[in-house]
C-alpha cells in the first residue's frame, strides 16, 4: 500500500472517530435544548391562536393584538446583551434554567389579561424573561462545535420552531375549543395555563442535566475532551473580533444586524399571523386552524434540514441564504394573491414558511465565523436584539394594515419586500467572511 493511500485510510478512520464523538455530544446536549426551544417558542407565538377567541372576548382590535404580539421584542431588546454576557459568565445551565422558569410563569399569567395595557405589560416582561435564550444557545453551541459543523447543528436546534407549530397548532386549537367554559375559564385562558407548564419543567431539567463546557462533561473521556477542545481552539485562531467594544463597533456586526432585521420581519410575520391568515381564508374552528398551521411548519422543518445540509456540504452560506429569502418572499406574495382559495393560499403560505423559517440557521453560521469569546456573546446578542426589533415592527404593521384596509395582502407584500432586501444584502457579504475561502 502506497504512502498516500495509507494516509488516506488513516485520515478516513480519524474522521469516523471524530464523527462518532460529535454524535455523542449531539445526543447529550441537543435534545434538551431542542425541547426547551420547542416549549419556549410555543409560549412566544401561541398568542396567534389565542387571538382567534381572545380578541373577540376582550374587544381587542387588530392593531392592539399586533402591538401586544410585537412589544415582546421591545422587552427582549432592552436586556438581550447583558443577558447573553451573563450566560457566558455564569454558564448555560444556570441561565437557561432561569430563563425557562421565569418565561413559563409570565406566559401562564397571560391568562389573567383583561385590558390592552395588561396584555402589553405581560408581553413586554415575557420578552425580558426570554432575552438571551436563542442567542445564548447559538453561543453555547460554539463552545462545542467548530464552524464547519455548526450549520446542521443550528438547523437541528431551529427545527424546534416548525415542530412547535406541528404540535402546538393542533394542541392549542384543541384546548381552545375543548376547554372553553371549563371551571368558568375560556379556552384561551386554559391554553396559556397548560402550555406554560412545560417551559417550567424544562427549566428545571436544564439546571439538572445541561453541561456548561467541554471540560465539565463527565460523559466524555479525557481523549474526547482533548480532541473537541483542539478543534474549538483551531477554529478560534482565524477569528478577528474578540472584545465586547470591538464587536459592537464592528461594521460587519452592524451589517449582519441589518440583514437579520429583514429576515425577522418575514420570520415573525409568519409566526404571529399564520393562524389569522388561515382563518381569513374561511376556516373558522380553532382546532381546524391549528391542524392547518401544522402543514407549513412541517414543510419548513424538512426544508430547514435539507438546506442546512446542502450549505454545510458545499461550505457555502450566502447563496443558500439569499435563495431561501427569495423563496419565502415569493410564497408570501402568492398567499396574498391566491387568498380566495384555501388550497392555493395554503400552498403559498407553506412556501413562505419554508423560506422564511429556514433563513435563521443559515444566517447564524455567518457571524459566528468571525466572532470569538466575550465578543461572540455581545455580538450575537446585539445582532439578535436589534434584528429582533423586526419582530416588533412586523406584527404591529400587519395589524395596523389589516385595521386600515381590512385585508392582509399589503402586509404580505411588505414582508416579502423585506425578505428580498435581505437576500440582496446577503450577497454583498464577502465570501471569506462566511468561513469559505
Amino acid at each position: 500500500m502506497s504512502l498516500s493511500v495509507t494516509a488516506f485510510v488513516a485520515d478516513s478512520e480519524e474522521k469516523k472517530v471524530e464523527d462518532a464523538i460529535y454524535r455523542k455530544v449531539t445526543w447529550h446536549i441537543l435534545p434538551l435544548l431542542f425541547l426547551c426551544y420547542l416549549c419556549a417558542y410555543l409560549d412566544r407565538v401561541n398568542v396567534g391562536l389565542a387571538k382567534l377567541q381572545m380578541s373577540a372576548d376582550l374587544q381587542f382590535s387588530e392593531t392592539v393584538y399586533g402591538l401586544g404580539a410585537g412589544i415582546f421584542f421591545i422587552g427582549f431588546f432592552t436586556v438581550e446583551i447583558p443577558s447573553n454576557i451573563l450566560l457566558h459568565k455564569l454558564g448555560a445551565r444556570v441561565w437557561i434554567a432561569r430563563i425557562m422558569i421565569s418565561w413559563g410563569l409570565i406566559s401562564g399569567a397571560t391568562m389573567f389579561v383583561t385590558t390592552p395595557w395588561a396584555f402589553y405589560v405581560l408581553r413586554f416582561f415575557l420578552g425580558v424573561a426570554e432575552a438571551g435564550f436563542y442567542p445564548g444557545v447559538i453561543l453555547y453551541l460554539t463552545y462545542w462545535y467548530p464552524k464547519e459543523r455548526r450549520g446542521r447543528i443550528y438547523a437541528l436546534f431551529a427545527t424546534a420552531v416548525p415542530f412547535s407549530g406541528i404540535i402546538g397548532g393542533p394542541l392549542s386549537g384543541l384546548i381552545i375549543d375543548g376547554m372553553n367554559g371549563v371551571a368558568g375559564w375560556t379556552g384561551w385562558q386554559w391554553m396559556f395555563l397548560l402550555e406554560a407548564l412545560p417551559s417550567i419543567v424544562m427549566g428545571i431539567a436544564a439546571f439538572i442535566f445541561l453541561t456548561d463546557h467541554i471540560h465539565k462533561a463527565k460523559w466524555l473521556s479525557d481523549a474526547e475532551k482533548t480532541l473537541l477542545s483542539r478543534n474549538i481552539s483551531r477554529d478560534a485562531d482565524g477569528k478577528t473580533v474578540h472584545s465586547v467594544w470591538a464587536a459592537l463597533m464592528n461594521r460587519k456586526v452592524w451589517f449582519m444586524t441589518t440583514i437579520y432585521f429583514c429576515l425577522i420581519m418575514g420570520f415573525y410575520g409568519v409566526g404571529f399571523w399564520l393562524p389569522t391568515l388561515i382563518n381569513a381564508t374561511g376556516v373558522k374552528s380553532a382546532w381546524h386552524v391549528g391542524l392547518l398551521t401544522a402543514i407549513p411548519y412541517a414543510s419548513a422543518g424538512i426544508a430547514m434540514l435539507l438546506i442546512a445540509r446542502s450549505a454545510d456540504r458545499r461550505n457555502e452560506r450566502r447563496w443558500h441564504l439569499a435563495l431561501t429569502c427569495v423563496v419565502g418572499g415569493i410564497g408570501l406574495i402568492l398567499s396574498a394573491l391566491l387568498s380566495q382559495s384555501i388550497p392555493l393560499a395554503m400552498a403559498g403560505l407553506t412556501l413562505g414558511a419554508m423560506g422564511a423559517l429556514s433563513t435563521l440557521p443559515l444566517f447564524w453560521s455567518i457571524p459566528t465565523a468571525f466572532l470569538n469569546g466575550t465578543a461572540a456573546a455581545a455580538g450575537i446578542a446585539f445582532i439578535n436584539s436589534v434584528g429582533n426589533l423586526g419582530g416588533f415592527v412586523s406584527p404591529y404593521m400587519i395589524g395596523f394594515i389589516r385595521d386600515t384596509t381590512e385585508s392582509s395582502n399589503l402586509g404580505m407584500y411588505m414582508l416579502a419586500a423585506f425578505l428580498f432586501l435581505g437576500a440582496g444584502l446577503t450577497l454583498l457579504v464577502p465570501a471569506k467572511l462566511t468561513g469559505k475561502a
